[in-house]
Parts: C-alpha cells; sequence; structure tokens
C-alpha cells in the first residue's frame, strides 16, 4: 500500500459503523465496543456531540472508499504556558489486517500538522499501558513518554 493513496478526512455518520467495528474488533481496548445494532443510538449520540464541538474532530482514514483508520483530536487550552493551546489525540484505531503499512503514521502526523498549522504548543497522546507496540509506535514517530495519567471510572 502506498500512503499517498491513503485519505484522511472528517467523519460523517455514513461512516459510523465501520468506526464501530474498529473499536469492537479490540481485544486490548476493554472498553465494550459492540456492533450490536442495538447500541447504535449511543453511538449515533457521541458522534452527534462530537460534530456539534467546535474543539473536536473525528477522523477516518480510507483506503479504496473503506475506512482503514480513525482517531479523534481534541483542542485544549490551559492557563498554564501562558494561556497555550494543545492538540490531544485519542481513540487511534488502525483495522488489524492493515496494521505495519503506514496508516497509524500517517494519521499521526496528519493531526501533527494539523495542531502546527493552528499554532499548538504541544500535542499529547495516551496509550493504554498494556500496548507496548504502540508505546513503541509513538515513540518512534517522536513522542516522549512524560507523564503517568490517572482515572476514576464513574460508569
Amino acid at each position: 500500500m502506498q500512503v499517498a493513496e491513503l485519505n484522511i478526512r472528517e467523519a460523517t455518520e455514513n461512516d459510523l459503523t465501520a468506526i464501530v467495528a474498529l473499536f469492537a474488533a479490540d481485544d486490548l481496548g476493554g472498553h465494550g465496543d459492540t456492533t450490536d445494532p442495538e447500541a447504535l443510538p449511543h453511538y449515533q449520540a457521541a458522534f452527534g456531540r462530537i460534530s456539534r464541538s467546535s474543539n473536536e474532530t473525528l477522523y477516518v482514514a480510507t483506503l479504496a472508499g473503506a475506512v482503514v483508520g480513525t482517531f479523534q483530536t481534541m483542542i485544549t487550552t490551559t492557563l498554564t504556558a501562558k494561556g497555550a493551546s494543545s492538540m490531544i489525540i485519542e481513540a487511534v484505531q488502525t483495522r488489524a489486517d492493515m496494521r505495519g503499512r503506514g496508516i497509524g503514521a500517517a494519521m499521526i502526523a496528519f493531526a501533527v500538522e494539523t495542531a502546527r498549522s493552528l499554532d499548538m504548543r504541544l500535542v499529547q497522546l495516551t496509550s493504554n499501558a498494556t500496548r507496548k507496540d504502540a508505546h513503541r509506535f509513538y515513540e518512534r514517530l517522536g513522542f516522549q513518554p512524560s507523564h503517568i495519567g490517572f482515572k476514576i471510572k464513574l460508569k
């Protein structure tokens, strides 16, 4: 596959079932995602919230019209660093049969270039502690492990 053949664009609601299928096929994620049609309204509601947000964007990577990857970006502004804005990358997923072909690297490069064009101070992401291959991947792309994240599950 040539990365030049890859198209990265903002996701539409028509992409939703393909995006959900990417997450549902992820054995390590542990998010309970499913392609069960009864769950679709939850995903549709979340897609609506994301698409209405001025600070969030959901993307898909397509190859020959098929969704082969996805990621989401969020812009956050804090008073630290003199009120600078940063980009957060979340929910990076490449279709299992398409891994190792440069799709993930192209998606991350797209996000980083978008952040540069928006004059962001930095780009950050988190990765599940069990995803050692992903950690090496992100480090290879120039990301440095710098913080320890904490979560509290509410649901």
